[in-house]
C-alpha cells in the first residue's frame, strides 16, 4: 500500500526531515527521512501525548 508522506512545516531542505502518514486503520504513521524503513505507529491520541511529552507538559 502506497501512503501519501507529508513533511512537516518544521523541517527544512535535507535531511532530519520527519513526515507523518494516516493509515488505512485510522493511525498515523511517522517516519524520520534518515531512516524511512522505520515507522511509528500510533493513534491521534498517542501523537498527542507524545507531542506534549516532548514539549515538556507532561512527565
Amino acid at each position: 500500500m502506497t501512503h501519501t508522506w507529508q513533511k512537516s512545516s518544521y523541517s527544512t531542505q535535507g535531511a532530519n526531515c520527519l513526515t507523518i502518514a494516516a493509515a488505512p486503520n485510522g493511525k498515523l504513521q511517522l517516519r524520520e527521512s534518515d531512516n524511512p524503513d522505520t515507522i511509528l505507529t500510533l493513534t491521534a491520541t498517542q501523537l498527542r501525548t507524545l507531542i506534549r511529552m516532548l514539549k515538556g507538559e507532561i512527565r
